[in-house]
């Protein structure tokens, strides 16, 4: 598996690593219907640095990171990640994670936080756990889940 930056050629592909997860309102506080453009724009924005992970030519996920906050937050980094469903439990999003670790690390950010992880997304919580991540705050009943109906978000940090 390779992880390079994003190029625009990758949209296509890139969307259709995203789709599934914004489609599916499981996982991110994003509306369901958001376009693809939209989606793109959204994480392939100016103000992040977005890679994709593929093998063999295809792409298998992608992550941005970012400065969390502006100014004396700036040197907290956050990101996000998605993986194409056919591609979960093939060690992608490990292999990004790892590779935005060490990319924030070498780009001065001290900390990498997540506002926003959905508990119920149970392997997410746990990749991010095994990678060092620790839950330092919960959002009771801060996400409308499509299928379990409230649940909460948790904060999650680790320092570079």
């Amino acid at each position: 598996m390779q992880i390079r930056p994003y190029r625009s050629t990758d949209d296509d592909a890139l969307w259709s690593a995203l789709a599934p997860s914004i489609q599916s309102g499981e996982t991110f506080a994003l509306p369901t219907d958001l376009s693809r453009d939209a989606a793109l724009l959204l994480w392939a924005g100016a103000d992040r640095q977005c890679f994709v992970a593929e093998r063999d030519g295809v792409l298998l996920g992608s992550y941005y990171i970012r400065p969390n906050q502006s100014g004396g937050g700036a040197h907290v980094a956050n990101g996000g990640y998605a993986t194409r469903p056919e591609a979960r439990g093939q060690g992608v999003a490990r292999a990004m994670c790892l590779h935005s670790l060490a990319l924030a690390a070498e780009q001065g950010f001290r900390a990498m936080q997540f506002n926003f992880v959905v508990s119920s997304n149970i392997g997410a919580v746990t990749l991010w756990q095994r990678c060092g991540f620790e839950i330092v705050g919960r959002l009771p009943e801060a996400f409308l889940h499509p299928r379990l109906g409230y649940v909460d978000a948790l904060v999650m940090v680790r320092r570079l």
